[in-house]
């Protein structure tokens, strides 16, 4: 089967024959239909998200059930379904309180590996590991059953790979972390792949004024198409003045950071009123932030979000609710497709700010 492995940090990703085991006990085989080109398997590229190397990438993806293991109770060969990078076990403290996106089981596992610690992705005898559990850049990938979610069969599968990643981490990053409220002011702070779905989730959560920020036109362009109500190209100018502009001096109810870097973190309390909620959704730079304690001082409050606070057994189907209802915009975030051999130009592309979402398919 070919499946793109990254070898070497900050060097392309080769697409490639390795070799696949079967499922064991509690794992499926699926075979990909497509999967979205993710900012965050380019992090593993540059090493900004650490991952043990040779690695096979993709966190965003869906396919067709075609083997299932002992003991697999959750699907069944011929399902269609979503890969979740959060395999929740559904008993485990988090889980069963509501936040199976913290999930003890997932978090406590060897990264790169399934739960038995191993992989079944090998090349000339060396094991590769599975990125994400997903590891979705191959055509057939093998995943804990926890992590395929059962979808209707007239979802379109490109469509359906989507909410994978992209759309669920920024989509409830808005309805759930955030929690939106009707008639509210939001900011959204980088408006790739999760940040024009912040703007989808705060438009469909009611919000009054959607404030998208970026520093290409195009981009922002594509954040009115998806709900902003109002755009800042921040290219050459501090975005907190003209944010205060728009919301009579005081500031945004919420405000979403989807880049992952310390300017837009701070940008982000500083664009808040009092009472105020932001919501880092970036990966971290691994600088450390200086932050005056004042600049919360009016009981702000900043928290992350992790898959936008998604219970992916839940929320996904909900999402595909809302995209056949004609609410939730998935067909117009896929910009461009690619066969897997592309993939280096697909990050291209993705860094360059030419797609709202680039997918490979099979």
């Amino acid at each position: 089967m070919k499946a793109a492995v990254l070898y070497e940090l900050n060097q392309p990703v080769v697409v490639e024959d390795i070799e696949m085991e079967g499922p064991k006990e509690g794992e499926v085989v699926v075979k990909v239909a497509a999967t979205g080109v993710c900012h965050s398997c380019y992090h593993a590229v540059t090493g900004k998200i650490s991952y043990p190397l040779p690695v096979v990438l993709g966190d965003e993806g869906a396919g067709v059930v075609e083997e299932v293991g002992e003991g697999v109770t959750l699907v069944k060969p011929g399902d269609h379904v979503i890969l979740s990078w959060v395999p929740s076990c559904g008993y485990c403290i988090y889980c069963t309180q509501g936040y199976s996106h913290l999930c003890l089981k997932a978090r406590q596992s060897e990264r790169g590996c399934l739960f038995d610690g191993t992989t079944r992705y090998k090349k000339n005898g060396t094991p590769i590991h599975h990125y994400a559990w997903v590891a979705s850049f191959a055509e057939y990938t093998v995943i804990p059953q926890e992590s395929a979610i059962p979808i209707d069969k007239e979802i379109p599968l490109d469509k359906a790979a989507l909410i994978g990643c992209s759309v669920t981490t920024g989509f409830c990053a808005a309805t759930n972390t955030a929690q939106v409220r009707p008639g509210s002011s939001v900011v959204v702070f980088g408006t790739g792949g999760i940040g024009l779905n912040a703007i989808q989730g705060a438009a469909v959560a009611g919000a009054e004024k959607v404030i998208a920020v970026d520093l290409l036109d195009t981009k922002l362009e594509m954040a009115q198409q998806l709900g902003a109500t109002h755009t800042i190209n921040a290219s050459n100018l501090d975005p907190i003045p003209e944010i205060q502009s728009l919301t009579d001096g005081l500031g945004v109810d919420f405000a979403i950071e989807a880049i992952g870097v310390n300017v837009t973190y701070d940008q982000a309390i500083r664009a808040l009123r009092p009472r105020g909620k932001a919501v880092w959704i970036g990966v971290p730079e691994r600088e450390p932030l200086s932050l005056e304690p004042g600049i919360l001082a009016g009981e702000r409050m900043v928290m992350t979000s992790t898959y936008g606070s998604a219970r992916p057994r839940d929320d996904m189907p909900r999402l595909l609710a809302l995209y056949r209802a004609g609410v939730l915009k998935l067909d117009e975030l896929i910009s461009r497709t690619y066969q897997l051999e592309e993939i280096n130009e697909a990050f291209d592309d993705l860094l360059n700010g030419e797609v709202a979402r680039g997918v490979i398919q099979f």
